[in-house]
């Protein structure tokens, strides 16, 4: 198994149980999340009411939650929106602290594609639910989440970049 961390934060964000599909030229990886039931689910099918206790007040499982996969997998911690201001304060933090971080080819193939991932990210800014990794870590990558049009689970957005593939 591969696990995604941060860069800067050393976070887990992700993992090859997760497909990702990349956009502008691989600075950016999108991946769909899905609603799930998390908790205890009593599934009775009604075959044998008398062996399945029909007598008893059943009342609503309340430990069952429904929450994102990715957002509950890996502990992603729900930021405030940023307006264009401050997602690009961000961006150019982000970038000035995850350049020193990579080296050779992987740093050239990021300062040639970040303006255009950028961009593509502001077009959609105010789509976005914006998400850290679990330490809070101020200057730790994003993660964006929106819905696509029509859909009924979110599509998350990552900086490629500023990823880190360790293996388990």
């Amino acid at each position: 198994m591969l696990v995604y961390q941060d860069l800067i934060s050393g976070d887990e964000l992700l993992s090859d149980s997760f497909p990702y599909k990349e956009l502008e030229n691989g600075c950016l990886w999108e991946v769909q999340g899905k609603w799930v039931v998390q908790g205890a689910l009593d599934v009775d099918i009604g075959a044998n009411p008398s062996a399945e206790g029909a007598d008893e007040d059943e009342g609503v499982d309340d430990q069952a939650v429904k929450v994102v996969d990715i957002v509950d997998t890996f502990r992603l911690q729900e930021q405030p929106s940023f307006d264009k201001k401050q997602f690009v304060t961000y961006m150019k933090r982000y970038i000035k602290n995850l350049t020193p971080k990579l080296e050779g080819e992987a740093q050239e193939a990021f300062k040639k594609n970040i303006e255009s991932a950028t961009k593509f990210l502001m077009s959609k800014l105010k789509d976005f639910q914006f998400f850290v990794g679990e330490s809070m870590h101020d200057e730790g990558a994003l993660v964006f989440a929106y819905y696509k049009d029509g859909a009924t689970d979110p599509t998350f957005l990552y900086l490629a970049p500023g990823l880190k593939e360790v293996k388990c």
